[in-house]
Order: C-alpha cells, then structure tokens, then sequence
C-alpha cells in the first residue's frame, strides 16, 4: 500500500539522517551511535522485505569507523535510487494525499519486537520516552487553542510537526503501535492544516482521545522496560484509528477561510524542533533530543541545538547533595572555635569568600532544579474542558503566573492536589447556569488558576466566582457526621477548614465528578507532606478562593533555631506566628495540671518542647522561657523553650525509615558546630499535644 511506503521512507530518512547528524558532530561516541542507527536501519529495511538494502546497512555498520562516513554515502545514494525507482513505477498521477491506514490486528510477536528494539538501546529509549512525553503535553495546549480558533492553520501546522516527530522517532525505535496511532492523526491533521477538512468538534475530541491514549502507551514503554506488566490497550488503538478514519472518509464539512497551503518548511520528512530550556522531566530524563538528533544537514545551524541539554535528574539531585554537604562543611569551618579564636586578616577575607562563592553555587544548584508550573497549569485547561462538557456548565478558565518556578518534586507533587481541588471548584463552587442567571451572574462561570511569590513562598491560588461555602451547611453536616459535637464554638474559618476532614462532604448526591467525601484531607496531606499550607478566602453568593502556601524549595529550610537543655532543634518560620516571654499573669492552669497561655484574646493550650518528647525532667516557668505560637492550619499551641538561638537555612537530611512515622519530627539537619538538629513539624506537634490534654480532662 502506499501509505506504508510512505511510513518506510519517513523511518529510513529519519534514520539516515540521524547518522549523518552523528557523522558532522563528531562526538566521541559518535560512531557507536551510527552502528546503532544503521542496525536499527537495517532492521526497518528487512522488515519491508528490502533485503538487498539491509545487507548494505548490516555490513556498513561492521567496516572500521573510519569507512563509516563512505558506507552511509553508499547506502543514501542506493536508498535515494530506490526512492527514485518507486515514483517512476508510481507514476506522476498518483495522489499524494495522505490515507489513513487500515486497521490492523497485533499479535504477542509484533509486542515482543517492539520490546526488542527499545531494550537494544535503552539510551535511546529513554530519549524517545521523555521528548514523547514533552510533545504530547504541548500537544493537548495547542488542541485546546485549535478548539477555540478552529480556522488558524499555523495553530494546525503546530499541532502536526510534535506528530510527525512522534511518529518519526517511534518508527526509528520499532515501536510501530505508536507510530501506527500518530501516523492516523497525522493524516487527518493534514487533511486539516492544507484545508481540505475542516477540524471541528469531533476531530478535536478525537485528536484529545488520542493524545490521552499515546501518553497511556509511552508511559507503558517505560514500565515494560523496567520488567513491569502494562494493560494492553492494542483494542483501544484500533478504535482512535478507525474513529479517525471515519473522520477522513466522512463529509470534510467547510474548510477554514483562512487555510493555505502548507509551506515548503512544513513538508519537509523531517522537522527540527526549535531548541527550548530544558526543564527536567518527570518522565525519564534523556541527555539529548531524539529528534535534534535527526536535524537535516543542508544549513542547519547545529550550535545553536546544542545549547540546550536534558540531564538526568538524579544528577541534578546528587549535584544538590553534594553542594548541601559542602555548604555544611563550610558552615561547620565558620564557627570552628579554633578558628574563630584566631585574629588573622587575611584568614577572615578568605573565609568570607568562601562563603560568598558557596552560597553563590548554593543559588545556582537549586535554581537548576526548578521548573515552571506551566505544564501542570495546562493539564489543567484540559480538566476544565472535560469537567465543562460533562456537567453542562459553561466555564472560562483563566490562567496567570504559568512561568513561576517551583522545585520539580514540588511540581510533580502539586498536579494531583490541583486536580482535585479544580474538580471540586467545578462541581461543588459553581452553579448551574440557571441558578447563575437567577442570581444575576453571568452564564459563563469563571475559574482562575495563578501562582506568584509571597515573601519566601510560592502560592497558588485556585479561585472560582460560584456559590462561596455555606458555614452553617458545613457546621451542620458536620455535627450530623459526628465530626464536631453542638456545643462546639468555631470561627467561620475553622468551620471552612472542616472540608478537610476525612470522610466530610456537604454533596447532595453524588456524581461522576465529586461527592463521595474522598479526597480533600489527602489534598491537605500532600501539601502538608510539601512543607505547605491551604488558606480559604470565601464569601457566600460570591465566590472561593483556595490559596496554597509551598515552599521554592524542597531541599532548603529556613527555621528558627531552638534550644531546650543540650538539645538544637529547627521550627520552619511558615509556622511561626510569633514569641513572647509571658507574664505571670498571661499563664493558667486547667484542672491544676495543664498550663494555658493567654495570647491577646484567646487561650492556647502550651507545654516545653522536651515534655511532648518525653523527657520528664524539671523544666523552667514560663516567665523564664521563650514561648513560640506555633501555627497548623488555625490550630495554635503555645511551644515553651530555654532559649532562641535565632533563624537560620539549614539543609534538609532525611532520618531514615526507621525515624519516618516519629509525630513531631519531619527531619534532621546539620547545624554549624556539626551537631544534629531536629527539624520538628507543626502538625506533629499539634497532634502529640492532643494526647496530654486528653489526659488532664
């Protein structure tokens, strides 16, 4: 068929190129990478009953490295006769349309083949797996703006190169059920973008199905390259394909005014993505493009692709440990007394540089790990299309901050929270459109999505204009669900923070959507387990906003530094609200045992930090000791310690697993006279405090 002599000679000239690229680079490794690509060549060639031609690339990719550069001139020469061969055999009349291929039924060996070739370059594999995945985020970007701007046909043109480059490099690797899937949509998107059909509704639906489903499949190749077992989703392929071709075959409806045909740039085999700042991927990170490896050799400009490189993100992590360990050690020689002693000018000037530089290289190695929050703002824009279509509600998503940076853990670790938190904007925040109109809003419900800096914090804010929560809804449900009793006296923003209760749910019903009281305190457990926090900000009839306080980064805290007996320990500032040294009269007893302190208008329940530890030893009054209000999402108690030794950045060391599930404590830190501190968590403690009032009562 002619569509899979088109797919042949888009994989051969792929990989053609690719050695020709590796050939005028010259990197040290370049030549095992051109056997490869002959091998992989070689490989495609046999497979399309080209026998002759495959002997050629076999026996070129055996001769010593430097005949490398004649043999692949040798084989382009032969491969571009039979190119030549093949259009004269064709004839000038034949169309050159795209056609959608026939679907067609793979078996376990075409499964196993596919598995081969990655596993005969893993190098590779992964490259392909995270520029798959890079593609296809933009990908479903663009498909939203398509939908939105159905007649732009430059929008079109860059929906269809990410394709084309997928499909290009799946077939390089032999994966020939994705190349299969991006192959189809290709040809209807090329259909579209030449204005021959017009991409509608429908298409648009089915380019999104497919983009959900290529995600699902490369995603897959990583898992099956790592020994794991994957859901087989060959039926679910087939059935995009054949909707797709359905689409081509059916009626094309009116093409956009706008449409041109597509430039000569377009039609090239082969499109060179233009180089990007490369962000670590949370796929599995590659050292180089795929497809910048395959850029064409006629002008190209090759500097400038190279300089942008991917690097694995385990080694930006070690990288970051190890300047955390030299931003110790250079902390440790600071405060060396034996040093500190000494009265030397020059001694001090070289220290202070050094502290300068180490800080310096300190900034650098954690802005390599940070990454902007566009991508997780994007999956967003698809969540609210799908969530709007399914509800019937009309919903304008507006979008601000995409280009904040966050730790790349935080941003892997903030798109499922987001997600839910949407969802329920969606379902539970906005209204119908006729209770819309009857309340006199518009129709068109508004949801926004935004992050900026806050002082040393990132917040995003998830901000809708429906019906805002109702207090006294919430309180009663939660008396009815035995999560707070009657006589209860809560602020309206301690009954807002009920929401995060397990189990809590104010839905009538439940839908498809929401409802089942599922979710929420995983939501305030994630981004508590960020080092985060949630505040609520609503008003009935008006609208909610959600705001989510995340530290810049992971890997750094910044904390106040507590001394109780011989012991150092670290309280994170986000939860510090202030200190005090109390009055004998601010200071009260409940029931002769437990203390209270009296902080402006409220009593908060307090206790020395080595008491919620169990150290039973004499401790001080308060009126001698430094009392922290310590701050967990509204609830406040009063931490009595000997002494603040003041703030200060420490690096974050993890205990162990053995340490992992001790209440109070989130982690350990080397302070600057080596000693170990213990960085101690605001919730932990609040819980820990629960159990000795229970006891006083």
């Amino acid at each position: 068929m002619a569509d899979a002599c088109d797919i042949l000679i888009d994989q051969v000239d792929d990989l053609l190129n690719r050695a020709a690229c590796e050939i005028v680079l010259g990197a040290p490794d370049s030549s095992r990478s051109v056997k490869t690509l002959l091998a992989t060549t070689a490989a495609t060639l046999a497979g399309a009953g080209l026998d002759q031609l495959a002997r050629l690339a076999v026996d070129a990719g055996r001769d010593a490295d430097e005949a490398l550069a004649a043999n692949l001139a040798r084989i382009e020469a032969t491969w571009n006769g039979w190119k030549a061969a093949r259009v004269a055999v064709a004839g000038p009349d034949e169309p050159t349309a795209p056609v959608a291929p026939e679907p067609v039924a793979v078996d376990e060996a075409v499964v196993d083949d596919e598995l081969m070739m990655l596993q005969a370059d893993p190098e590779l594999a992964g490259m392909f797996i995270a520029e798959a995945l890079d593609h296809l985020s933009s990908i479903e970007a663009l498909v939203l703006q398509v939908e939105a701007q159905p007649g732009d046909t430059k929008l079109l043109n860059d929906v269809f190169r990410p394709f084309h480059t997928i499909k290009g490099n799946a077939g390089a690797l032999g994966v020939t059920s994705v190349q299969e899937l991006a192959h189809s949509v290709e040809n209807l998107l090329d259909l579209g973008r030449s204005g021959q059909h017009h991409i509608g509704d429908e298409e648009v639906e089915v380019i999104l199905s497919s983009v959900d489903l290529l995600t699902t499949m490369i995603q897959g190749l990583s898992s099956r390259l790592a020994g794991q077992t994957v859901p087989d989703v060959r039926n679910e392929c087939q059935t995009v394909i054949a909707n797709v071709d359905a689409l081509i075959a059916g009626p094309r409806g009116a093409a956009p005014a706008a449409a041109v045909e597509p430039s000569a740039a377009d039609a090239h085999v082969l499109e060179t993505p233009a180089p990007t700042t490369v962000q670590p991927s949370s796929a599995q990170a590659a050292p180089a493009a795929v497809a910048q490896q395959a850029a064409p050799r006629g002008g190209a400009k090759i500097e400038e692709s190279l300089q942008n490189v991917k690097v694995d993100t385990r080694k930006l992590d070690n990288l970051v440990d190890i300047v955390g360990e030299l931003v110790i050690v250079q902390s440790i020689i600071q405060e060396d007394p034996a040093l500190q002693r000494l009265i030397d000018e020059r001694l001090s000037r070289n220290l202070a540089q050094l502290k300068r530089i180490t800080s310096d290289l300190q900034r650098n190695a954690m802005a390599m790990r940070m990454t902007p929050i566009r991508p997780t703002f994007q999956k967003m824009s698809r969540l609210v299309r799908d969530l709007s279509r399914k509800s019937g509600k009309t919903i304008d998503l507006v979008l601000a901050g995409e280009d904040t940076e966050l730790d790349r853990k935080v941003v892997e670790d903030i798109n499922d929270p987001l997600m839910h938190m949407v969802r329920n904007s969606v379902d539970h925040g906005i209204e119908s459109p006729e209770k819309r109109r009857a309340a006199g809003k518009p129709a068109q419900a508004r949801v926004s999505l935004s992050a900026y800096h806050e002082g040393g914090s990132i917040v995003i804010a998830i901000a809708d204009d429906g019906a805002g929560l109702n207090t006294d809804r919430i309180r009663e449900k939660a008396i009815a669900q035995g999560v707070i009793s009657a006589d209860d006296a809560l602020t309206p923003e301690e009954i807002h923070l009920l929401i995060f209760r397990p189990g809590f749910s104010t839905a009538e019903k439940v839908t498809e959507i929401s409802g089942r009281g599922v979710g929420m305190d995983v939501v305030r457990r994630n981004i508590e387990a960020l080092r985060g926090r949630i505040e609520i900000q609503t008003t009935l009839g008006v609208g909610t906003t959600f705001l989510i306080k995340l530290p810049l980064t992971l890997a750094i805290l910044e904390g106040l530094l507590l001394r109780t007996g011989d012991e150092r320990f670290v309280l994170p500032t986000f939860c510090v609200r202030e200190s005090l040294r109390p009055t004998p009269e601010q200071v009260h007893s409940f029931q002769g045992r437990r203390r209270l302190i009296q902080v402006r208008d409220s009593l908060l329940p307090m206790i020395h930090l080595s008491e919620l530890f169990g150290d039973t030893g004499p401790v001080p009054e308060p009126w001698d000791a430094t009392v922290v209000v310590v701050d967990d999402n509204g609830r406040r108690i009063g931490l009595m310690v000997d002494e603040l030794l003041g703030k200060q950045e420490v690096v974050i060391k993890a205990l162990g697993s053995s340490f992992s599930h001790v209440r109070g404590v989130a982690g350990g830190a080397i302070l600057g006279d080596g000693r170990v501190g213990l960085i101690l968590d605001a919730g932990g403690l609040v819980s820990l405090m629960d159990k000795p009032l229970e006891q006083a009562a």
